[in-house]
C-alpha cells in the first residue's frame, strides 16, 4: 500500500483518446474553407478518423517506443556479406504502414488531395514526426519523376500506394514503394552545385553508373532514391533503386547512421556509391530544376511538420494549466500564464493557417496561386520553422519541472522542433530564395499583394504593415543583408492578412496587435493585456 505521504493530487491527467482533428479548431475550419463542397464530407470523416487514430493511447506509445529505440546500421551478415541494411523497432514500422494507409504519400491524384493529406500530415507529425521523413520524400518526389513521363507512370502508383511493404525486393514486386532522397555532400551541404558525385553514361539508354557520397541521405532503407550527380552534360538528377529488377541489390553502401539531435527514430545516412547503377530524370545538366518540385513540395511539408508540432506543444500547454492548481486557483484562469498560452495558441494557428492556405494553392494548380507559392512557400518555410522552437521551450516551460521530464512527452517536441528550419535549405537559403523570386518573377510579388490585399480595410494595424512592407521592397538596394527581416514581414503580414479574414475577431486582433502593430515584447506572454485572451486560449484548448 502507498503511503499517506505519496497521494498524488493536482496532476492533469494524460492528453489521450481524443479526437485530434476535431480538437484543433483552426485546422477544421482551414479543411472546411479550403476542400470543395463534393468532397467536403469525405474528407472530415476521413481526418476525424486519422485524428482519434493520433488521439489514441496505442499510437502514442508506439511514437514513445519509435522515439526511445533508435535504427542500426547492419553493414554486414554473420557470413560477412555486405547487405547495408537499417534495423528499425516495430513500432516504427507500425506508424509508418498507419501513415502510409491514411494517404500521406498520395496528394497529386485526388480532389482536394493536397489539402486533405496537408491536414493530415500536420496531425500525423504530432503522433510521432521521425517517419514524417519518407512519408514527406515519397509524396514530393512525383514532381520530379512526372519530368520522365515514363518514369511517372511506372513509379507513380507505387508511390501513391496505401500499402506499405518494408521488405527489399524489386520495386515491380511491390505494391507499394517508398522514396528517399540524396542530395548534399560533405563539401557543399545546401549548395548542391559544389556535388563531386559522378556520373558515367552505360550502353543502356538514360542509364549511368554513380561513384561518390552523400553527406546526408534520408530514409535509407526505402525503395528508390533521388540523387543528384555530375554527368558529362552538367549536375543531373538520377533515379537510384534499392533493389535492381532482377533482384540483386544495387551497390549502395551505408557509411554510418547519423547522431541527431532530434528526430531520433528515422534514419539519416551517410552512404558511398561505387559502381552504382542509375536513371537519368530529366535532361543532363538539369539536376537543380528537375527537383526544384520536389524542394518546395517538402519545403511545405517542413511548414506543415512544424505548425503540428506547435500544435502539440501548445495542446499539450493548455490542457495542463486547465487542470493544475496554483496559487489559489487554476493556471488557465490566472492573467499571466493566460497572456502566455494564449500567444503560443496565436502562433500556432497561424501557422496552421498559413500552412493549408498553401495546400490549397496546391490543389488549384492555376497560373496565380503557382505564382504565389514562389514566394509564399520559402518565406512559411523561413518563418513558421524558426518560431517552432521557441514555442516548444515556452509550452514545455508552461508545466514547470513536468515539462522538463521525458515521460511528459514535452522534451520530444523540445528536440524535434529546430530540425524543419534546417531541412531543405537553412534559414538564409529560404531567404535569398526569396530574393531571387522578387528580382526575377514580377508575377510572384503580384500574386503576392493580391492575396494580402483580399483583407485591405479590415485592420488599420495589417493595412500599416502592409504599406511598410511596399516601402522595404521599393528599395532593393542592399537588400540582402537585410533579407531576414523582409522575409519575417512577408511572412507576418500573409498571415495577418489571413488571420483577418478567416479567425474569430479576438484572434485576429491579438495577432494583429501583437505581430503587426508592435504592441508585444520579444518574448512569449508579452500582449496587451486588454485583449480577449481568455477567448484565445478557450479557442486553444483540446477538446473534441
Amino acid at each position: 500500500m502507498a503511503g499517506t505521504t505519496h497521494t498524488v493530487t493536482n496532476q492533469a491527467p494524460p492528453l489521450v483518446q481524443y479526437d485530434v482533428f476535431g480538437a484543433d479548431r483552426a485546422l477544421v475550419e482551414a479543411v472546411e474553407r479550403h476542400l470543395a463542397a463534393d468532397v467536403l464530407d469525405e474528407g472530415l470523416t476521413e481526418l476525424s478518423g486519422l485524428g482519434r487514430t493520433v488521439g489514441s493511447a496505442q499510437v502514442q506509445e508506439w511514437g514513445a517506443q519509435a522515439n526511445e529505440n533508435p535504427p542500426r546500421l547492419r553493414t554486414h551478415d554473420r557470413y560477412g556479406h555486405r547487405i547495408d541494411e537499417v534495423d528499425f523497432h516495430p513500432s516504427w514500422h507500425r506508424l509508418l504502414g498507419k501513415g502510409v494507409s491514411a494517404g500521406l504519400t498520395g496528394a497529386w491524384g485526388r480532389p482536394g488531395g493536397h489539402v486533405r493529406r496537408a491536414a493530415a500530415f500536420l496531425m500525423w507529425t504530432q503522433a510521432e514526426a521521425g517517419n514524417g521523413c519518407p512519408l514527406s520524400m515519397t509524396h514530393a518526389a512525383v514532381p520530379a519523376l512526372r519530368t520522365e513521363p515514363a518514369l511517372a507512370a511506372e513509379w507513380e502508383p507505387r508511390l501513391a500506394s496505401t500499402i506499405y511493404d518494408r521488405a527489399l525486393r524489386p520495386p515491380g514486386e511491390k505494391p507499394g514503394a517508398l522514396f528517399g532522397m540524396g542530395m548534399t555532400e560533405k563539401q557543399g551541404g545546401s549548395d548542391v552545385r559544389a556535388n563531386t558525385t559522378a556520373a558515367r553514361p552505360l550502353a543502356e539508354d538514360g542509364a549511368y553508373e554513380l561513384t561518390g557520397h552523400k553527406w546526408f541521405c534520408s530514409a535509407p532503407m526505402s525503395d528508390a532514391f533521388l540523387v543528384l550527380a555530375r554527368a558529362p552534360g552538367g549536375l543531373t538528377c538520377f533515379l537510384v533503386p534499392r533493389v535492381l529488377a532482377d533482384g540483386t541489390r544495387n551497390v549502395f553502401l551505408i557509411q554510418r547512421l547519423k547522431d541527431k539531435l532530434g528526430n531520433r527514430s528515422n534514419a539519416s545516412a551517410e552512404v558511398e556509391f561505387a559502381g552504382t547503377w542509375a536513371r537519368r530524370v530529366g535532361e543532363e545538366g538539369s539536376g537543380v530544376r528537375t527537383i526544384i518540385g520536389m524542394v518546395a513540395a517538402t519545403r511545405l511539408d517542413c511548414v506543415l511538420g512544424s505548425a503540428g508540432l506547435m500544435r502539440q506543444a501548445v495542446a499539450q500547454a493548455v490542457h495542463h494549466c486547465t487542470y493544475r492548481e496554483a496559487f489559489g486557483g487554476k493556471l488557465v484562469d490566472k492573467p499571466l500564464m493566460r497572456n502566455v498560452l494564449a500567444d503560443l495558441a496565436l502562433e500556432s494557428e497561424a501557422a496552421t493557417t498559413l500552412a493549408l492556405r498553401l495546400a490549397a494553392a496546391y490543389d488549384d494548380g492555376g497560373e496565380r496561386e503557382r505564382a504565389l507559392l514562389r514566394i509564399a512557400v520559402p518565406a512559411a518555410k523561413y518563418w513558421v520553422t524558426k518560431r517552432c522552437a521557441p514555442l516548444a521551450v515556452e509550452a514545455a516551460e508552461c508545466l514547470g519541472g513536468n515539462g522538463y521530464v521525458e515521460e511528459s512527452g514535452m522534451p520530444r517536441l523540445v528536440r524535434e522542433s529546430p530540425l524543419n528550419s534546417v531541412w531543405e535549405g537553412a534559414g538564409n537559403v529560404q531567404a535569398l530564395d526569396v530574393l531571387r523570386a522578387l528580382r526575377r518573377e514580377p508575377e510572384a510579388l503580384d500574386a503576392y499583394l493580391r492575396e494580402v490585399g483580399r483583407a485591405r480595410g479590415a485592420d488599420h494595424r495589417l493595412d500599416a504593415a502592409v504599406k511598410d512592407l511596399l516601402t522595404e521592397l521599393a528599395d532593393l538596394e542592399g537588400v540582402e543583408g537585410r533579407a531576414r527581416r523582409l522575409v519575417e514581414r512577408l511572412a507576418l503580414v500573409l498571415q495577418g492578412s489571413l488571420l483577418v479574414r478567416y479567425a474569430p475577431p479576438e484572434v485576429s486582433d491579438a495577432f494583429c496587435a501583437g505581430r503587426l502593430g508592435g504592441d508585444a515584447g520579444a518574448s512569449f506572454g508579452t500582449l496587451p493585456h486588454t485583449l480577449d485572451l481568455a477567448s484565445v486560449v478557450e479557442r486553444a484548448r483540446p477538446v473534441s
